[in-house]
């Protein structure tokens, strides 16, 4: 445990702010023991041997020339099982966490029915906006020059402009729950033309309340349909999505290993009369913590805290949903490319990024509930790196 600091009455108070519904219960009700744990040691792990090369799949030469100039060697264990499976046609259920390579598990196959068969068509349901603008990214990385399309519609961005985006052909929509039903419901999209869904972080979708969407657009698509569903944890509200949306799903999970032992966990008590802030800019003052991803509970807070921060000198950036896709995005830019050292955080904004090295988490303002707590610190500590997690407590 990290000593207590002295804080300023300035700074009585959290920069978050008590909210309602789902998230209202307070974190400190939980045993605060929970937030101190040492990463498993992790000895010479036997090293996962793949029973394919992306040369072995059934796919285009073309693709496959593409998957090798993206720096691709050989398949992760996600994209190992699952690519053979969807390449047949099977619906399929992946349970993995963010970084295993599930995205290229989809998009392979994908990109290679539509070199198959040009006029099909492929839906993409993300959680949020940064993550359906990543899976873009990647698709146009692994399709360019192929003359496949995709048209990415998320809120934040002028529904305008995706409206005439729409309007042109494309082979790809990648979506927001909210954003595709108003398009569809303005008449824009007709999903009966399209002949497989992905499903991407769909535990996180039911968890950020796009039930009652997820249904409605699974109602438009047709009944026979290819379907590739993806979580990192199933629920019974999940079992019951997998009943309705799949069809003797082939699952795989490649769920080895608690993301959270590759983790270790402490606390950084602030004491009655110690000053927060200042605990956090001594933090930041070590060397060691390279990367470091700054959860806070409210949008107002986290733009705060990272105003405070650039003032201060340090180099950092913050996405929450006041901000526009453009700012989110740049933002985002920024942190990966080591341009900014430190990005604040809210939980909606950062999940399903894949951000790689994060070497720290720091949950300024304690999560909600144990389940999201979990969600943050699953941001370090991945690719079988150890990461490090603080949790202020006071």
């Amino acid at each position: 445990m990290y000593n207590n600091y002295p804080r300023q009455r300035r700074f009585r108070k959290s920069f978050s702010r008590q909210s309602s519904g789902r998230n209202s219960r307070r974190f400190n009700a939980i045993n605060p023991a929970l937030f101190v744990n040492k990463a498993a040691v992790i000895g010479i792990a036997e090293r996962f041997k793949p029973e394919h090369s992306f040369q072995d799949f059934a796919i285009e030469e073309q693709l496959k020339r593409a998957i090798s100039a993206k720096g691709y060697h050989e398949p992760t264990p996600i994209q190992d099982r699952i690519i053979p499976l969807a390449l047949q046609g099977a619906d399929v259920l992946g349970i993995a966490d963010t970084g295993t390579g599930k995205t290229a598990a989809f998009l392979i196959p994908l990109i290679n029915k539509i070199l198959h068969n040009r006029r099909e068509r492929v839906l993409v349901l993300a959680p949020t906006r940064e993550l359906a603008l990543q899976i873009e990214e990647e698709l146009k990385g692994f399709a360019r020059g192929m003359g496949i399309f995709s048209v990415c519609t998320v809120g934040g961005a002028s529904i305008g402009r995706q409206i005439n985006a729409l309007g042109r052909w494309h082979n790809f929509i990648i979506a927001t729950p909210g954003r595709l039903r108003d398009l569809i419901n303005r008449g824009k999209i007709q999903l009966a033309r399209f002949g497989t869904v992905v499903l991407d972080e769909a535990d996180r979708m039911l968890d950020m309340g796009f039930i009652d969407d997820m249904r409605f657009v699974m109602a438009a698509m047709p009944a026979k349909r290819h379907t590739l569903f993806f979580c990192a944890t199933i629920s019974r509200d999940i079992e019951k999505l997998i009943g309705e949306f799949l069809s003797n799903p082939a699952r795989i999970s490649v769920k080895t290993r608690d993301t959270c032992e590759n983790v270790d966990q402490d606390v950084v008590r602030i004491t009655r009369g110690g000053d927060k802030l200042a605990a956090l800019y001594d933090l930041l003052g070590n060397k060691e913590l390279s990367k470091v991803l700054i959860f806070g509970r409210t949008k107002h807070g986290v733009e705060k805290l990272s105003k405070i921060l650039v003032g201060r000198g340090f180099k950092a950036e913050s996405i929450h949903g006041n901000k526009s896709q453009s700012t989110r995005q740049r933002a985002l830019a920024l942190f990966k490319g080591n341009v900014a050292r430190i990005l604040v955080a809210t939980d909606v904004a950062a999940r399903g990024l894949d951000i790689p090295n994060v070497s720290h988490v720091i949950n300024y303002d304690v999560p909600a509930t144990y389940e999201d707590y979990i969600h943050r610190i699953g941001r370090t500590g991945r690719n079988g790196k150890q990461g490090k997690a603080l949790t202020f407590i006071e």
